[in-house]
């Protein structure tokens, strides 16, 4: 019940009283007798009786007349006056249209569950499982398993609604829906930022001195990345469009190859005038800038 609504305050005090009449045998007969009136404090129905009688035989009334208006009725603060022929009258009103009203459709919460994908799963999108458990009527819960759709480019952290997929309405109210929280596993070498893509690709001191052309991998499979002649370690090759997909359809982002030069170890003797005659042939301090 509403605590605001008069109406409702008052058809409960109509509820009380009646199952209160119910209860005693004579305040019933009274009640089908001389209706509401009886419920007031003071009355006395063999008096109310004698009244009745009097007036009934000086105006030419028929005994048993309701010359005072008695009789099963109820009546609100606005003023409308409802009459029974009896107190299973006033029950079948009060629980009936007039009575009370049923409570108001209300829609679902809201539910959330996580969903963790594979780093090349979210940057390239598709579909996938995912399992939670959803509330039904009265509380309880079930496991569910529903087909998410992952648009290209998803971002770790975001949210995809699945519509009606959350708690089941109440009293005929439509489902609340469901978002899944992505949470994306790191990858073995790439790195995100954004919609760009960062790895770092190791070269060897032949490629990053001559320069050469490499196979890098990309979202899309293997493409050819140009290293320029002279390359020093930590420079950053771009390959364009070569990033993540952006979801809403814009430009994907760019792919990054930062360069690492690995040096080789445990060079035999019989190798190690090669670097001799390098060193010859390139005498740069590239250490004179600190001093």
């Amino acid at each position: 019940m509403n605590p605001g609504d008069q109406e409702a305050e008052e058809r409960f005090k109509a509820i009380s009283t009646a199952y209160s009449v119910l209860s005693d045998a004579d305040r019933r007969r009274d009640y089908d007798e001389f209706g509401e009136i009886s419920l007031e404090s003071g009355f006395d129905a063999e008096k109310a009786r004698q009244a009745r009688e009097a007036f009934g035989a000086r105006f030419g009334g028929r005994p048993g007349s309701e010359p005072f208006g008695f009789g099963s009725g109820y009546g609100t603060d606005a003023g409308e006056s409802f009459h029974f022929d009896n107190l299973e009258g006033l029950f079948s009103d009060l629980f009936s249209r007039r009575g009370w009203q049923e409570a108001p459709a209300r829609r679902g919460r809201d539910l959330e569950a996580e969903l963790e994908l594979d780093f090349l799963d979210a940057a390239r999108g598709g579909e996938q499982r995912l399992s939670f458990a959803r509330s039904g009527a009265g509380g309880s819960l079930r496991q569910e398993t529903v087909t998410v759709r992952i648009p290209a480019g998803v971002a770790d952290g975001g949210r995809i609604r699945l519509r009606g997929k959350g708690a089941e309405g109440i009293d005929g109210g439509d489902a609340g829906d469901l978002y899944a929280r992505i949470r994306i596993r790191p990858h073995p070498f790439f790195r995100r930022d954004g919609r760009n893509l960062w790895f770092d690709l190791p070269v060897t001191v032949r490629e990053a001195t001559l320069g050469a052309k490499v196979q890098v991998p990309t979202l899309d499979g293997r493409v050819t990345l140009t290293i320029p002649a002279g390359t020093d370690s930590g420079t950053r090759l771009r390959l364009r469009g070569k990033g993540v997909p952006d979801p809403s359809g814009g430009s994907p982002g760019d792919l990054h190859a930062v360069i690492q030069i690995r040096v080789p170890r445990n060079v035999p003797t019989e190798t190690a005038g090669c670097f001799d005659d390098l060193a010859e042939f390139d005498p740069t301090d590239i250490r004179k800038e600190f001093f």
